[in-house]
């Protein structure tokens, strides 16, 4: 005979209120899980902090770059000042020789000004070991020399030194590669202190040669150059120096650099001179 199964007792259902064990357990793995909205809305909270960090760190650098760029101006117009005081405190210049345009101030103002004279330079002057010492071969302290403006990159103008020799022309290296003082210079004006023409004693931006046939008492410089900060030229900032230069010199007579008796045959005669040109005080 087949034993008889032992009946088993019926499952009785769970209490109201509970849910199953496999159900529990299913609900846990779910509420770890992020849905597809979660993450695109993380992906978007952490694109706009890096897009924040990258523009304020882009923000810095432009500041950095732009406070170092106008570092550098302002210190480089202050260097272009002290180098234009250092050749006024050396001017030179003798009446005997004027005619020959060796000692010649000259002056010049507007859209190609510049300044022009004879100085006695420091060791220390720029491009000095070129025409001092072994390298140039003869000692030539005293050098005309000539600030002007000169066409530059973008259009611009560039403020650039030449010196020469008294009695030599500008050799072709001082033609083609003059010593660049400053780049991006809107304007150059030099005025000199004096009475002009219509016998008025004030600031003169036009030099005459015929009346001011001296050394200017003063000279007042004004420099403006400008750095582009931005793509725009309203982006421009603009750096404005005036400096004043009270000149040492003063030109020589002709009886002291000749000798107060003139030449040989004295006054007037060989190698002498009619009389004393003294040049008017102002």
């Amino acid at each position: 005979m087949n034993p008889t199964p032992q009946s088993q007792p019926p499952r009785s259902a769970p209490p109201a209120g509970t849910v199953p064990q496999h159900a529990a357990r299913s609900t846990q793995h779910a509420s770890h899980a992020f849905t597809l909205i979660e993450i695109m809305v993380s992906i978007m909270v952490f694109s706009l902090v890096i897009a924040s960090i990258y523009a304020t760190w882009a923000l810095v650098m432009r500041a950095t770059q732009v406070g170092k760029d106008c570092t550098e101006q302002a210190q480089r117009q202050r260097v272009v000042l002290r180098t234009i005081g250092d050749a006024i405190m050396g001017v030179e210049s003798f009446q005997a020789s004027l005619d020959k345009g060796l000692y010649s101030f000259e002056l010049a103002n507007g859209e190609a000004p510049y300044l022009s004279f004879v100085a006695h330079l420091p060791e220390t002057y720029p491009r000095n070991g070129k025409f001092v010492g072994e390298t140039s071969g003869h000692e030539t302290q005293s050098r005309r020399v000539i600030f002007s403006l000169a066409p530059g990159a973008d259009g611009k103008r560039d403020l650039v030194l030449r010196q020469k020799p008294i009695l030599m022309d500008l050799d072709q290296d001082e033609q083609q590669f003059p010593l660049v003082l400053a780049r991006n210079v809107k304007q150059f004006t030099v005025e000199w202190w004096g009475t002009n023409s219509m016998n008025e004693v004030a600031w003169n931006t036009d030099w005459d040669d015929t009346q001011t046939n001296t050394i200017p008492q003063m000279l007042r410089v004004h420099l403006v150059m400008s750095l582009n900060t931005g793509k725009d030229k309203q982006d421009e900032s603009e750096f404005s120096a005036t400096r004043i230069y009270a000149v040492p010199s003063q030109m020589m007579p002709v009886f002291v650099q000749r000798g107060a008796g003139g030449g040989p045959g004295g006054p007037g005669g060989p190698g002498g001179v009619a009389g004393l040109l003294v040049p008017p005080s102002h």
